[in-house]
């Protein structure tokens, strides 16, 4: 889930607006109760930073002597992107070992940026990607309707695609990308091998490679490869530094020094060179000096709590239950039972409600008749829950579902 989350709504808040009088009204009371549920719990799995209050946002700029371990705080603040916003690019660059990278407002942005600056190199607007890729799912056709591109779905089953799938591809296509990890799938990842040959067989083809890396930074523990490393199998990549990183919001394109600097042209005619961006960049150089370290014991203890899901549903009334994948290949996964979302989205309230401790803090999401799906994180807030506590959580949750 976004930080966008109170604006553009999640698809099982949507579904439930739909089946509800109220529309809107109910999404924004359903989304304010999450809130204050989460803000009152002694315990939760996740506290989502977009939902705190805007107080404990703020924290993280009253704390001057932190901040200035990070940067100059007597250096003036930046002007379009110089300043601070070049050195969180230097850092950006450096970390994923490229020559380059831009600052953008969104990621949205960045992405359509380097997908049209990659066709134009290349001569082929077509870019193949997996049907469930975020550009497909969550942004409007805006690769088609504002970039002009093509994009065209290269896979559709939920997993990464495959080597065979993409030297098998029936057209040409000018750009590969590949979204490292696939949220809507589980936030699922292929092995080391599995990504390499995938790349291979864009090579063979021509084509260069890009990577939708809004969360590459949790995916070091599963390939046993640091990022440089796994960014160098692409020709461009883009990071988030709000979704692992828990920046105010905000992106990075990196890449060859040639690219940024034309993506950085069209950053400018996409209105996203911004006056002043010194708040979102000093919260992403915190997000890198503070979570991204922390971020392979979130992956591990993913695992432990995952285990305790699955052995606690196990032994519950419920009939079934499926955490996907079954061991997490970040620190986030899902949840799927056989309820309707708003079930589970009530019952899931109550028991953040009456007992104190918020396991699912997210929003549930209709997947067919009488199931649904919902995501867990691992933050730091999460490392405090043993395999026991999740195990009592789950039993608090069922016996508020409906027999």
């Amino acid at each position: 889930m976004t930080d966008a989350t109170a604006q553009h709504p999640q698809p099982a808040e949507r579904a439930q607006d739909e089946r509800h009088p109220d529309g809107e009204e109910h999404r924004r009371a359903l989304l304010q109760r999450r809130a204050t549920a989460l803000h009152k719990a002694s315990r939760a799995l996740e506290r989502p930073p977009f939902l705190s209050p805007l107080r404990d946002r703020l924290a993280l700029f009253t704390d001057t002597e932190a901040l200035s371990a990070l940067y100059d705080l007597d250096e003036r603040g930046d002007l379009y992107g110089d300043g601070i916003v070049t050195a969180l690019e230097e850092k950006v660059a450096a970390l994923l070992g490229k020559e380059s990278a831009a600052f953008f407002p969104t990621g949205t942005m960045a992405q359509q940026i380097a997908l049209r600056c990659w066709a134009a190199r290349t001569g082929n607007p077509t870019v193949a990607l997996h049907a469930l890729a975020h550009p497909e799912v969550h942004e409007r056709q805006a690769l088609s309707q504002v970039a002009g591109l093509r994009p065209v779905r290269i896979a559709g089953r939920p997993r990464q695609p495959t080597a065979d799938e993409v030297r098998g591809f029936e057209e040409p296509f000018g750009t590969l990308m590949l979204e490292l990890p696939l949220r809507d799938a589980g936030f699922v990842l292929p092995t080391w091998d599995e990504l390499s040959a995938v790349v291979d067989a864009a090579r063979e083809r021509d084509a260069v490679v890009h990577f939708d890396g809004a969360r590459l930074w949790e995916t070091t523990v599963h390939f046993g490869r640091p990022l440089d490393e796994i960014a160098d199998l692409a020709d461009s990549v883009y990071v988030s530094f709000y979704k692992s990183l828990e920046g105010l919001g905000g992106a990075a394109l990196a890449g060859p020094a040639s690219l940024v600097e034309e993506a950085k042209t069209w950053r400018h005619r996409y209105g996203g060179l911004v006056f002043q961006q010194f708040p979102t960049a000093l919260s992403a150089l915190a997000g890198l000096e503070r979570e991204l370290p922390r971020l392979p014991g979130y992956v591990r203890h993913a695992r432990v709590v995952a285990t305790a899901l699955r052995e606690a549903f196990d032994g519950s009334r419920v009939p079934w239950a499926r955490v996907n994948p079954a061991e997490p290949h970040t620190q986030e996964f899902q949840l799927w039972l056989p309820y309707e979302a708003e079930v589970a989205a009530e019952a899931a309230l109550r028991a953040a409600e009456e007992t104190g401790s918020a396991l699912f803090t997210n929003a549930w999401d209709d997947a067919g008749p009488g199931v649904s799906f919902t995501e867990l994180r691992v933050r730091a807030a999460g490392l405090e829950w043993t395999a026991a506590d999740v195990r009592q959580a789950v039993t608090d949750f069922v016996t508020r579902l409906p027999r």
